[in-house]
């Protein structure tokens, strides 16, 4: 894969307006109470995470994003996915579509300023009652379609993310109050500037294309048949692959070769399996092709990489902090 200074910067947005530094400082509290180490802490409320690194990364951390809204109060953060690149830094919200096998690099923090992350996982049931709330009379074509999306979060979006991430110290208040302002954050994010493209993901063609992702997550190591993938989609194959290449950025066959190659990484790294079994756990017949391919993807060969990430204690790079 190609370094971020590489790539192509998309979907870019202004730093934080003034009105919205005060909020954005205190989510910024909230996220070190909830987060009092390095790492992703899942607070008493469902699907909200609060997330902390106090290093910048040293290269790039692999690993899948589940549908999620992430705000960064603090630090700043490269992701990749495919051949786009997204930055983004405080005030800054991004949106993830789907479950996506990313590639991400914390480019600033310290012990004296972490990299602070709010992310709040997506209900899709309920974001899908809650489109037909924003757009009763239907959502607005979109002509501009990515998987993940960047812009500026704004006062009201930061300010109720804080009045969410206190509730996570509240648990009894959490339980009644949290509900309210997750639907809070959904529906601004509904009637703001990519609205529409969020709405997008509670569209039939979404959930069709859901349907195929989860398959692959859950059958990465199988062969792919395009016709068998149509028809769990219940589209042609030609519209199957227009549709999960607009919602994912890749096809599907890019999409599970992805997988394949950050769980092979994972299993030969986290367990000291050989380069030969691993290529086979993950479905590949061809050794050489896997050598090739996860070459390409990761900058090395599967021997030279395990390597340099173990003598460089990087045992962390299978998976990311959001």
């Amino acid at each position: 894969m190609n370094s971020p200074d590489q790539l192509p910067i998309l979907a870019g947005a202004q730093p934080a307006t003034q009105s919205a530094l005060p909020a954005l400082a205190r989510l910024a509290r909230l996220l070190v109470a909830n987060a009092p180490q390095d790492g992703s802490f899942e607070t008493c409320i469902p699907g909200v995470h609060a997330i902390r690194a106090s290093t910048t990364s040293a290269e790039l951390v692999h690993g899948l994003h589940r549908p999620a809204l992430c705000i960064v109060a603090q630090g700043a953060k490269t992701v990749m996915l495919g051949d786009e690149s997204y930055e983004y830094d405080p005030s800054r919200m991004m949106i993830f579509s789907l479950d996506l096998p990313i590639a991400a690099m914390i480019r600033q923090a310290s012990v004296a300023a972490p990299y602070l992350s709010f992310r709040l996982d997506f209900d899709q049931a309920r974001l899908a009652e809650l489109i037909l709330k924003a757009y009763p009379d239907g959502v607005p074509a979109v002509p501009d379609k990515r998987a993940i999306y960047v812009a500026q979060a704004g006062e009201a979006i930061v300010d109720a993310a804080a009045r969410l991430m206190a509730l996570a110290g509240q648990p009894e208040e959490a339980a009644l109050l949290a509900p309210l302002a997750i639907d809070e954050i959904v529906l601004r994010l509904l009637r703001g500037p990519f609205g529409a493209r969020l709405a997008q993901l509670g569209r039939v063609e979404s959930h069709r294309i859901g349907r195929v992702v989860d398959w692959i997550r859950r059958n990465y190591d199988q062969p792919i048949r395009i016709d068998d993938m149509a028809q769990l989609a219940h589209m042609s194959p030609s519209s199957l692959h227009e549709h999960f290449k607009s919602l994912t950025s890749m096809s599907p066959l890019q999409f599970q070769k992805t997988l394949r190659l950050q769980e092979a990484r994972r299993l030969m790294l986290s367990t000291g399996m050989d380069a030969g079994l691993a290529c086979q756990r993950v479905g590949y017949a061809s050794p050489s092709q896997f050598s090739r391919e996860y070459a390409r993807h990761f900058g090395s060969a599967p021997t030279r990489d395990m390597l340099r990430l173990r003598s460089a204690g990087l045992a962390d790079a299978v998976s990311f902090t959001q």
